[in-house]
């Protein structure tokens, strides 16, 4: 009876009020502490804006079984019979460490691990779950090897932690019982404050699959993450616990929101966890697919969370290694440009070449180079100082009127000879302003795509 899951919010309020009575619970009302997590918000997002790109590991024993990450559910699977496949779950000393090298080579600045997916099968040295990476497989704590090679290079620590387990014998029925709910409840809490507790400063909380409560009442999500607050004042939440927190995750496609998001896809479009390197080799993205991804995450804003899913001994599959490193080569080659907080939101460029802006600096990405050797760029009415060639620094002719910047007399030598996708920095004298409005408010020339509106110099 769902009406059981709706009560337990009642259920919640009766043991947040018993704690509070003796002492034992400072929590804040939502109102509160939402407002508390928006005075420090922009500290603690920062780097994570500044960021734009980081590492997704799916790892577990569905690696081993090789199908996919959701088979155990997917092929009703006795939790007992699909546990048998923990022992080939082997990873190799160093392999967190080559997936951090592989993360830093490609361009990437953070990455969030798989901890424990709904199998239930933890990664660490857990006191709580005793099916874990310490009592069976390896006989090693892998996050803790993961914290390490994340620091080694520099890259931030993001922990995933499924609400929703497939192995918890109350995690099917604690949306309608409520003592099956404490336990789970306090199962998942407990889970948690270890990841918190153990491991020093960690980035992310990375949350999935709130099911099967159908409200932040029925975790406790208000508690629980203060309660992940206290012992990580400055870490960043996702918003899958059924509070916002601190930035949406649309998963398997690039979606802007009107806050701090993050679009997490898989490598091949079919699975999160390991595939068969050869067979999945037709589904997987192009270094010009990855690029276009961070170009459309980047105009609106946004993260990229790429996954890549690790073989069952912790190698990387020969697949995505080259794609990764290629793209990585081409965002090093452009200096850094990626990193920052660029956009061009709401902005619809339907040429080959888009735009991404900040203050008085713009980037072009000419995704095609143009046959006639010209760039048109509409609807900028800031004064042009200066174009250049992102990569090499070589100057570019250009002449601007009241509808656009024309870059003209492109070299084509100048053509990015790694992607084909050419980056062009753009000095305006002042803040980039366009006059128009909507979605293709730089098409000033035509009213039809403008709201009606053209514009002259008068």
């Amino acid at each position: 009876d769902r009406s059981v899951s709706r009560g337990l919010g009642d259920v919640y309020k009766r043991q947040t009020m018993d704690s509070l009575l003796k002492g034992e619970c400072t929590m804040k009302c939502r109102a509160e502490y939402e407002n508390e997590l928006a005075k420090t918000r922009d500290q603690r997002m920062k780097w994570w804006r500044d960021a734009r790109y980081g590492m997704f590991v799916h790892y577990g024993i569905y690696s081993v079984y090789g199908k996919h990450e959701w088979a155990m559910a997917e092929e009703n699977w006795d939790p007992a019979e699909y546990a048998k496949y923990v022992d080939g779950f082997q990873p190799v000393e160093g392999c967190c460490r080559e997936w951090a090298k592989l993360a830093k080579a490609a361009g990437m600045k953070y990455m969030v691990l798989t901890t424990r997916h709904h199998e239930g099968f933890c990664l660490w040295d857990s006191k709580i779950n005793s099916f874990n990476s310490v009592n069976y497989g390896p006989h090693r704590d892998i996050v803790k090897e993961f914290v390490d090679a994340c620091r080694e290079y520099g890259l931030g620590i993001g922990f995933y932690s499924t609400l929703m387990e497939w192995r918890h014998p109350d995690s099917s029925k604690c949306a309608y019982a409520g003592e099956a709910r404490r336990r789970y409840q306090a199962y998942i809490m407990g889970l948690n404050e270890e990841l918190m507790s153990n491991y020093g400063k960690i980035d992310i909380l990375w949350y999935d699959v709130p099911d099967p409560m159908e409200s932040q009442e029925g975790w406790n999500a208000l508690e629980m993450n203060q309660r992940i607050r206290e012992l990580q004042p400055d870490i960043i939440i996702n918003n899958r616990s059924f509070l916002p927190e601190d930035f949406t995750t649309p998963e398997g496609n690039v979606i802007p929101a009107d806050k701090d998001w993050e679009a997490c896809m898989t490598f091949n479009g079919l699975s999160w966890g390991y595939l068969d390197s050869e067979r999945v080799r037709g589904y997987n993205h192009t270094p010009q697919q990855i690029a276009r991804m961070l170009y459309l995450v980047s105009k609106e804003g946004g993260n990229l969370l790429l996954n890549i899913g690790p073989k069952a001994n912790g190698t990387i599959p020969e697949d995505v290694i080259e794609p990764l490193l290629t793209v990585g080569k081409w965002i090093e080659k452009n200096k850094g440009f990626l990193y920052g907080r660029k956009v061009a939101k709401r902005i619809n460029y339907h040429t080959t070449t888009g735009i991404c802006f900040e203050k008085t600096k713009a980037y072009a990405w000419n995704f095609i180079w143009p046959s006639d050797n010209t760039i048109y760029i509409s609807g900028i009415q800031t004064k042009l100082k200066s174009a250049y060639f992102t990569a090499t620094g070589t100057k570019i002719d250009f002449n601007q009127d009241e509808y656009r910047i024309t870059l003209k007399c492109l070299p084509e030598n100048e053509e990015d000879s790694i992607l084909g996708l050419t980056i062009i920095t753009l000095e305006f004298e002042d803040e980039i302003v366009y006059p128009g409005v909507g979605w293709n408010r730089h098409t000033t020339r035509y009213g039809q795509l403008n709201c009606g509106y053209t514009y002259s110099k008068k």
